[in-house]
């Protein structure tokens, strides 16, 4: 992956920004604090004394908005909570006949803590909450529990039975009460076991459930386990009391199969007021007027009829648990909507409507596009953010953020004309950094961001739409860091900020209440909201960061001054080393590359972490449940492949699993960019850095610690060197014949086929080298080849490719028919922007750049009924899908849509003469298919010892009957190809001519 100078400034040095900063933290932690206390304590039937922990939040002022089991709720925001002691505020609450109460915090000035959008369910007496975590106790009693009375409880809980790679524990001490479901999680103890202390206070025992995060639930057949103080093990559904550690004796490198608790992120609650207007727009859809009288999540409104939902919008909001009552414009309920009202918090989340096509990826051609920069469906979400006039995009009238979700479901036809049958999109989450159209910069993992979604084009639309036509949707996603402005939900730092003369036009207003969209306009300055929430010139409360503001020696491009604690940086220790890695990268193919930060507006999440592990898992959760098709992994090689192996890669195959069935996750495509631009099999020796290491699954046990395994690893694997790597046939012919592959040490991550990437100079040299390194891939047949992206051309260029249309043609027809998944990088089939700089961030215009606006090329109406295949188009989009190279990336998806040798089989240069000439074979006994066909690609080849019969010319359709185990096929020319098929009758007939002669395929 390469970054570009996404960032003005330009990176400082660790001297520029100097110590940590705690403040602003924005959520509730997503990692357990530790063990909970349960000490029953009394108060009232009919009250709870409710604790809550101020540390982590230091906020002004704390207000409990709560309504009692059955009743209703407080007015927002709720009711002062008062000092108790140190790092504690308190309210005592009346509850009348309830049992329990719903409750969430905030600090009156719009930031909540509403328990990740579920509220806190507590009960009676003295209950703390911190943390995210809800017990009973009195944090602020001088006695405390009396010498003898304070119990603890260790349990150890085996997953070798249930094979989960998260375990949490729900539990009840007795005379308490139930954590809250999913429960807390269990951290490795060592192999096959998870473990976790639970201080109970004066009680003696626990009931006790554990489950994965995902719904998967032990529960002792129904009955809970009775868990006693001491040291426990739970077994294959049986409690052993003061038993031995099961860890005591363990090897000190055992791996640990499991990940501490996922965490899930959802919509604050928050009340909101739907006026129904029976009005309509030019579509005649019902609008909805949505006022918010509290809460943070996405756009404040403070007047009835400031913002407009449809239908749709308002069933997305609704499905987040927002109170929603639908009135008239008297302000009485309208008969309409009024059956319609729900409360806030208890309406779940609609489950997504998506679900994977589950077919093999090997049979899709992939088209890549920027999705900011594809097609503009929906122009009020353009936003050019604050480098719009730097970078000259404003004078071009073209903001960074311009397509979108429904510029892209708007072109689909046009994608599947061309004869590609999966979509891959540049990231989907919310970003926030100074350039982020490309999505790369993300902020909040849980959210999508709304520059991309439109009223009736939400990514769930866009998803849906592309499945009902047959195609597929890989999304780009990033578990290596988040933007510069950290994670929301995890940690976001608090940075030193001045609107001064020389810095005002960078701070926007400062708004610490302002939740971030990336799409509201700030009202004073009519710029999009990018930084105001984050920035302070007071230094706020804990701040640790030494000369807070003060002048450094250091200057912008432009010349403007540097201040202390300015600036996000991994050196100065501004991130929490639990979430985020505190060095640089000093060698690229060193261990550091996957421990520090690639660039300044990078920061490298701690992966290793388990709180980070679990923030990532739970986020990526909720796209597989909308039904993508894929990951496409960005900066894979800067995780250690013991993590991907151990979390990343199994949570992935677990989610599918549970959502949609083993075969959708055998199908569920993960391919990883493992960047290593070099044109040798293993990337300068270094065996850790090198694309066909992440194909494989681990070959020894490691430390139950995750940073320790990926340290140990790095170690053995560079010790045992590029010689003593495991080797496949998978991908290789048995002479004529296929042979099953042997998948069962695959790790679950394919990769993109950097070596044939950086040799397309030549279609020729991308051969040589691609076949090279194929048996060090677990399975080289789901290889990505592309000729270039929106990173580099071939040879590390920083241009798109410009090596002519007739090389252009030799290079499809090559990929087209090779072994492994063709990619084309949006208007590559029309030589779009060739020779053009790829990427140059601000520093000038996206016009002049790779990454162009492509909707231009596209504009006019298309309709594609078939793969290939265009039966309307109008416009420039009709131009467009005349060009020549386009005509012939038509014909190969045909031609490779025809031959599912050319789709799915393994390949063999055994017996051949020619430059790049092989034969290619699929064979799969359920199906009865038999495909077997030899290829060549430019010059003339010869074929010796292949099967007799008939061979069918997919191109050309000339007909050739082999006696005597021999094929010679003349030279096509420059671009041109051969596949001859041979006739095997039935269901394996061959195809014989396969579309129409082009400029290239004749």
């Amino acid at each position: 992956m390469r970054r570009t100078p996404l960032r003005l400034l330009g990176r400082l040095s660790a001297a520029a920004v100097a110590a940590l900063v705690t403040a602003g933290l924005l959520t509730s932690s997503p990692e357990p604090p530790g063990p909970v206390s349960a000490v029953p304590v009394a108060a009232s039937e009919s009250t709870a004394t409710v604790f809550y922990y101020t540390k982590t939040r230091n906020w002004s002022a704390y207000k409990l908005h709560y309504a009692p089991d059955g009743g209703s709720w407080t007015t927002v925001p709720g009711v002062a909570m008062e000092a108790a002691c140190t790092d504690w505020v308190k309210q005592t609450v009346s509850l009348g006949s309830a049992t329990g109460l719903a409750a969430t915090f905030n600090n009156g000035s719009g930031v909540w803590d509403n328990n990740a959008g579920k509220n806190y369910a507590l009960g009676t007496g003295s209950i703390t909450v911190k943390d995210g975590v809800v017990a009973h106790s009195d944090p602020c009693s001088d006695t405390g529990a009396e010498p003898g009375e304070a119990h603890t409880a260790s349990v150890y809980y085996s997953t070798a039975t249930v094979g989960w790679t998260t375990t949490n524990l729900h539990y009840q001490p007795a005379g308490g009460t139930w954590t809250t479901v999913p429960g807390v999680g269990m951290e490795a103890a060592c192999t096959g076991w998870v473990r976790k202390s639970v201080d109970l206070g004066t009680a003696t025992s626990m009931q006790a459930t554990f489950n994965n995060g995902n719904g998967v639930w032990d529960n002792n057949n129904g009955t809970d386990y009775t868990v006693p103080d001491g040291l426990s093990t739970v077994k294959a559904g049986k409690v052993t009391a003061d038993a031995t550690d099961p860890c005591a004796t363990a090897a000190p490198d055992t791996e640990a199969p499991t990940a501490p608790t996922k965490v899930s992120a959802s919509a604050d609650g928050v009340s909101v007021v739907v006026t129904w207007d029976p009005s309509t727009d030019d579509r005649g859809v019902t609008k909805y007027q949505v006022t918010r009288t509290g809460g943070t999540k996405g756009t404040v409104v403070t007047d009835v009829g400031s913002t407009v939902f449809s239908d749709t919008g308002l069933e997305a909001k609704t499905a987040y648990g927002y109170t929603v009552k639908a009135v008239d414009a008297a302000g009485n309920v309208s008969a309409a909507s009024a059956a319609a009202t729900a409360t806030t918090g208890e309406k779940p989340t609609a489950p997504a409507s998506g679900k994977p096509l589950g077919t093999d990826p090997r049979k899709d051609p992939i088209y890549f596009v920027l999705t900011a920069r594809f097609n503009d469906g929906d122009s009020s979400n353009n936003r050019g953010g604050n480098q719009h006039e730097k970078s000259g995009n404003a004078a071009n009238d073209d903001p960074m953020f311009r397509g979108d979700f429904k510029g892209l479901v708007e072109k689909l036809d046009y994608i599947k004309g061309l004869g590609m049958s999966a979509v891959w999109i540049t990231p989907v989450v919310l970003n926030r950094s100074d350039y982020d159209y490309h999505g790369y910069h993300g902020y909040d993992f849980y959210e999508v961001d709304s520059r991309l979604e439109s009223a009736g084009a939400s990514y769930q639309d866009l998803i849906d739409a592309a499945h009902a036509k047959g195609m597929k949707i890989y999304q780009d996603v990033v578990y290596n860091h988040s933007s510069r402005w950290g994670a929301k939900g995890l940690f976001t730092p608090t940075v030193y900020g001045v609107r001064d003369t020389q810095w005002s036009w960078y701070y926007d207003e400062r708004n610490e209440g302002f939740e971030y969209d990336g799409l509201t306009v700030e009202t004073k300055s009519g710029k999009s909201y990018y930084n105001g929430d984050l920035w302070s010139t007071a230094e706020p409360s804990g701040n640790t960061c030494v000369n807070w503001g003060t002048p450094t020696q250091y200057t912008s491009p432009e010349g403007y001054r540097i201040y202390n604690c300015q600036w996000p940086n991994p050196t100065s220790g501004m991130f929490p080393k639990a979430y985020y890695h505190n060095c640089w990268i000093g060698n690229w193919e060193g261990e550091d590359s996957r421990s520090c930060w690639l660039h300044d507006d990078l920061a490298d999440f701690n992966t290793e972490s388990a709180p980070v592990q679990n923030y990532l898992i739970g986020a990526y959760n909720k796209y597989i449940d909308m039904g993508v098709d894929g990951f496409r992994v960005d900066t894979a090689v800067h995780i250690p492949r013991t993590t991907w192996n151990r979390r990343f890669l199994p949570a992935i195959q677990e989610r599918v699993t549970q959502q949609f069935g083993a075969e959708a996750a055998k199908n569920f495509f993960v391919f990883g960019e493992v960047a290593a631009f070099v044109n040798d099999k293993w990337n300068r020796g270094s065996v850790n850095h090198s694309a066909q290491f992440y194909t494989w699954k681990e070959r020894k046990e490691y430390s139950a610690d995750d940073e320790k395994a990926a340290l140990e690893m790095y170690d053995y694997e560079q010790q045992q060197g590029t010689g003593s790597q495991p080797t496949s046939t998978n991908a290789f012919l048995n002479g004529n014949s296929y042979h099953a592959p042997d998948h069962s040490k695959f790790s679950g991550m394919n990769v993109i086929d950097m070596r044939m990437h950086m040799n397309f100079g030549d279609a020729n040299n991308a051969y040589s080298n691609g076949k090279d390194s194929d048996d060090s891939y677990n399975d080289a047949t789901y290889n990505v080849v592309y000729v270039d992206s929106h990173d580099y051309g071939p040879n590390k260029s920083s241009e798109r490719y410009a090596g002519g249309t007739d090389a252009w043609a030799e290079n499809m027809s090559l990929m087209w028919t090779f072994r492994g998944i063709p990619t084309l990088y949006y208007g590559s089939e029309i030589e779009f922007q060739a020779g053009k700089k790829i990427d140059c961030g601000p520093t000038c215009p996206l016009a002049t750049t790779g990454r162009a606006y492509f909707g231009d090329q596209v504009a006019g109406s298309v309709t594609a009924p078939d793969f290939g295949t265009v039966s309307s188009a109008t416009g420039a989009v009709a131009d467009t899908l005349a060009k020549p190279l386009v005509k012939h990336v038509q014909r190969l998806n045909q031609i490779r849509r025809a031959v599912p040798a050319l789709q799915m089989g393994q390949y063999s240069t055994e017996g051949i003469t020619g430059s790049m000439a092989y034969k290619r074979r699929y064979t799969d006994a359920a199906s009865g298919t038999d495909s077997f066909a030899l290829v060549t690609v430019t010059g003339s080849a010869t074929y010796t010892g292949i099967p007799n019969g008939t061979y069918k010319d997919a191109v050309t359709g000339d007909t050739t009957v082999v006696t005597g185990g021999t094929l010679s096929v003349a030279a096509p020319g420059k671009g041109n190809l051969r596949v001859y098929v041979l006739d095997l009758g039935g269901r394996n007939a061959a195809p014989g001519k396969i579309g129409t002669a082009g400029a290239y395929l004749k």
